[in-house]
């Protein structure tokens, strides 16, 4: 049985690689780079997005898909969320998992993710779509994180009392590695802390963690993209930004229980405390 990981080296593809091989199952790496060494991949395939024969010949033959987004330009997303599609249909592997990595799926958005989302759904392959609302990860950036220890404050973008379905990347590849074999499992599987907690409660998890007090700190959008379009790029930071700033509008960002992967796959999510801890930070 072999599946195939986009992203394989990246921050959400390396942990799917990492649950699959400690299961013993065979993964093909796609990644830029036909000379990258992953850990626990039989295989390393150069396959880009923008190409549907390479994307065809990837997935050809594939007993399960790993799909997400990079992060570029919405337009770039776009374009290659119907590559994706059309290479799907083309080659026929026989799951497709794609994670949304938090962007909306709602096809009046016009978005990538809700291209992909329903390409697949139309595809006629089976397939599940895993959404997040955000990551944890998200915290890792160095005017989170450095924040945090330097001056016992956590910086973020969102309301102190706005809750939020956290989850992490490692999160995410217990469920999609779970999915691979659940094919009775279709459609939406929301993945996040439930109960939603607030910023108040990711600092208070923060300061147990790391033994200090830490407080939240709301910040603007506008700080945020300045903080990381140096880390991610000034096109996709001002995506990102606009994601925020719609969310801003919105009473919580909580998964929906009756659709959770609590429910669906009986896979508890971390807390934070896990997280940290999890990471060896």
């Amino acid at each position: 049985m072999t599946y195939v990981i986009h992203g394989a080296t990246g921050a959400q593809g390396a942990p799917v690689v990492a649950v699959l091989a400690a299961a013993g199952k065979s993964v093909t790496a796609l990644t830029r780079n036909a000379d990258a060494v992953v850990d626990g991949a039989q295989r390393v395939v150069a396959a880009g997005y923008d190409s549907i024969a390479e994307l065809t010949e990837a997935y050809r033959g594939a007993d399960g898909v790993f799909v997400h987004l990079p992060v570029v330009s919405e337009e770039d997303r776009r374009t290659y969320a119907r590559n994706i599609v059309a290479a799907v249909r083309a080659a026929r592997p026989a799951r497709v998992v794609f994670s949304t990595s938090g962007a909306p799926t709602d096809p009046d958005t016009g978005g990538a993710a809700a291209i992909l989302a329903g390409g697949l759904a139309d595809s006629g392959v089976p397939y599940a779509v895993i959404a997040p609302t955000l990551y944890l990860e998200n915290l890792l950036m160095p005017y989170v994180l450095d924040t945090v220890r330097e001056r016992g404050v956590l910086p973020y973008p969102i309301r102190a009392d706005f809750p939020v379905s956290w989850a992490s990347h490692l999160d995410i590849a217990d469920v999609a590695v779970a999915l691979f074999d659940r094919h009775d499992v279709t459609g939406l599987v929301s993945v996040g802390q439930y109960p939603a907690i607030t910023g108040p409660d990711l600092a208070q998890a923060f300061g147990a963690h790391f033994g200090k007090d830490v407080v939240f700190e709301p910040i603007t959008v506008e700080q945020m993209r300045v903080s990381v379009a140096p880390v991610i790029g000034e096109g996709p930071a001002v995506d990102v930004a606009g994601l925020y700033q719609a969310m801003s509008t919105l009473p919580d960002r909580s998964i929906a229980p009756e659709d959770s992967a609590q429910k669906l796959l009986d896979i508890t999510p971390r807390t934070t405390g896990q997280w940290l801890a999890d990471l060896g930070l």
